[in-house]
């Protein structure tokens, strides 16, 4: 059965730009309210009066933070029936080249963040028998020279979404994770822009690793993921045949991969342009922390 929006409270994170904003298009268009969070007060300003929604400046790795978006949240609409933990960051470069700095803060906001706002959510989406939708990324089971903190993060977040269905399901709740490719968002576009190594590596991969999807059409799926209380939301849905060849080739296949490319001089063009480029996230990312 479908599970209808029309009447209920969606709290967005990284809901300023990209997938969480076009997410909240949608899921205002079906009928919901929407509750935006986020680091950019302007954008989130000015997307919530396009919705004639709640908006609220905070970093997700900020627990009272959390708590006090939840708090005015609930204050105006009276509870949360959905949470979409959204807002994600990723730092630019290797290990070996750091900073280590950039690859916690990565860590911190992919995978921390989540906890964090799974935890100051729950209580009222358990309460609404609602759903939480958890974005991990196909960067959870493919790995790719430059993105360890990310894969390492999206891979937790998948697993804490896991135990999390397990856990409530006795309550009514429903968990799903989605695992969106590379989407057309600033995130994607800075680091293209960026580093000619990663435009090289991208357009290398095999399908449907290098499909490149719109933020609409990501926002639509997850809509639909939530609709349908959905465990797994694949965008496009061809990354699902990926997931399922994990166990049997896709560490090994990646290994070839990269060596067949040329994996050393892409890693060696990677790290010179990071340490000539002289910072560690994309343009349009919001640090704090």
């Amino acid at each position: 059965m479908r599970y209808d929006l029309r009447g209920r409270t969606i709290l967005i994170t990284g809901a300023a730009r990209g997938i969480g904003a076009q997410l909240a298009r949608a899921a205002a268009a079906r009928g919901a309210r929407v509750a935006l969070v986020g680091l950019e007060p302007a954008l989130l300003r000015q997307v919530a009066e396009e919705l004639n929604g709640h908006w609220y400046e905070c970093d997700v790795t900020d627990q009272a933070g959390l708590a006090d978006a939840v708090a005015s949240t609930v204050e105006r609409y009276g509870g949360i029936d959905v949470v979409v933990a959204n807002a994600g960051v990723a730092n630019l470069g290797t290990v070996a080249t750091g900073p280590v700095d950039a690859l916690v803060r990565t860590i911190d906001v992919n995978l921390s963040g989540v906890v964090r706002t799974v935890s100051a959510t729950l209580p009222h989406v358990v309460a609404a028998r609602g759903h939480v939708l958890i974005v991990s990324s196909a960067a959870a089971f493919a790995a790719m020279p430059g993105m360890a903190a990310y894969c390492a993060a999206k891979a937790g977040v998948e697993q804490f979404g896991n135990v999390l269905r397990l856990e409530n399901r006795r309550r009514g709740l429903t968990v799903g994770t989605a695992h969106p490719i590379w989407i057309d968002t600033d995130l994607v576009r800075d680091i293209r822009d960026d580093l000619a190594s990663f435009r090289d590596a991208q357009r290398k991969l095999p399908w449907p690793l290098s499909t490149v999807v719109s933020v609409e059409r990501c926002a639509d799926a997850l809509l639909r993921g939530i609709e349908r209380r959905r465990r797994k939301v694949y965008v496009p849905r061809s990354i699902a045949l990926v997931q399922a060849l994990r166990p049997v080739v896709l560490s090994g296949m990646s290994d070839a991969l990269i060596t067949r490319f040329g994996g050393a001089e892409l890693v060696e063009q990677m790290e010179d342009e990071v340490g000539r480029l002289g910072r560690s996230f994309g343009r349009t990312s919001v640090e704090k922390g």
